[in-house]
């Protein structure tokens, strides 16, 4: 919703965002966020970045205008979600489209393996790990297959990890911290601060078992809509450092309107990562809202469930599209 409204934002002079204005400020003009929607949750070819790359900026911000104007002008709009999860949204975004369907979360209904969409391949002996340690006990940390951090981001991230105290299962990927640090010198680094009993190295991980595992407490995510979702589905609690793109709005939800998680905003410090693990793994409330996250979704994709019912009627208007295609191929061969 927030995407698709992106051109309206530009003529009501919303964007770009001033260079050095305050990102925790709301923004208006977009139904059904008016409040809620603050500047920091929009992608950030929406902030003006000052004169040295503001023609870029501009250009980017111009094609994700374009790509909302063209996103309205679709037959339909099929999206991976759940009425549960969006309604709100999904009730705005209605009118603008002549059909949407939220069929989600997908990867609930499917039994298809997830290394078979991973760009990595996973190391299945992080679950013989977790198999030695206490039910939720371990912070499962991920960020991505894309996010890229800094030396000393890594650092802060190592800090507020040992500090936090539990024993922790993180993905670093090979190429994942800048200044070309070798993997095997930050799983060095990692052991060296945190100690073997405490903490798991691996390049990547089969992340829907992982979060299904009864030894993961929670998930320290970098927001993608696809760990987003998987965390939600498991009912595991999250810590959300948004990168770019959507992740700054899911990390919003998860925060603040689904309440499963915590928002650490732009934020990279040891004491934040810190206290927000702590609180993640520790509170009841924040438990019981991504338990009960969980259970809505297993009945939205369940028979009769809201998302089962919506991907029922894709498949029908799919063959009804197909229908005039089919007929027509059959009087051109008479």
């Amino acid at each position: 919703l927030a995407y698709m409204s992106v051109p309206r934002l530009v003529e009501l002079g919303e964007l770009p965002f001033p260079p050095g204005g305050d990102l925790d400020e709301p923004v208006r003009g977009v139904p059904g966020m008016e409040g809620f929607l603050r500047r920091r949750d929009l992608p950030s070819p929406c902030r003006h970045h000052g004169a040295n790359n503001n023609d870029d900026a501009a250009a980017l911000l111009g094609r994700l205008a374009d790509a909302a104007v063209h996103c309205s002008k679709a037959r339909a709009l099929i999206l991976n979600t759940a009425a549960s999860l969006e309604a709100p949204a999904l009730a705005h975004i209605a009118p603008r489209m002549r059909d949407v369907f939220a069929v989600g979360p997908l990867h609930a209904m499917s039994p298809a393996p997830a290394a078979a969409t991973s760009l990595w391949r996973a190391d299945d002996g992080c679950m013989a790990w977790l198999d030695c340690q206490a039910d939720r006990s371990v912070v499962y940390v991920s960020l991505g297959s894309l996010t890229v951090i800094s030396p000393e981001q890594f650092t802060e991230f190592l800090s507020g990890l040992v500090a936090a105290g539990n024993p922790f299962l993180w993905v670093l990927r090979p190429d994942m911290v800048t200044a070309r640090r070798r993997h095997a010198d930050l799983q060095e680094s990692v052991t060296a601060a945190a100690g073997d009993s405490k903490a798991r190295v691996v390049g990547w991980a089969p992340q829907r078992d992982v979060l299904r595992h009864r030894a993961v407490g929670c998930f320290l995510t970098h927001a993608g809509w696809n760990s987003t979702l998987e965390a939600a589905v498991e009912g595991v609690p999250t810590v959300c450092w948004p990168f770019f793109t959507d992740q700054q709005i899911n990390s919003r939800f998860v925060g603040g309107v689904w309440r499963t998680g915590l928002d650490m905003k732009d934020v990279c410090d040891a004491a934040v990562v810190a206290r927000m693990v702590r609180e993640a793994m520790e509170s009841g409330e924040i438990r019981a809202s991504a338990q009960s996250v969980a259970r809505q979704l297993r009945r939205d994709v369940a028979e009769g469930g809201s998302s089962a019912m919506e991907l029922k009627r894709l498949v029908g208007f799919i063959g009804e599209l197909a229908t005039p295609i089919q007929h027509a191929k059959s009087e051109s061969e008479v």
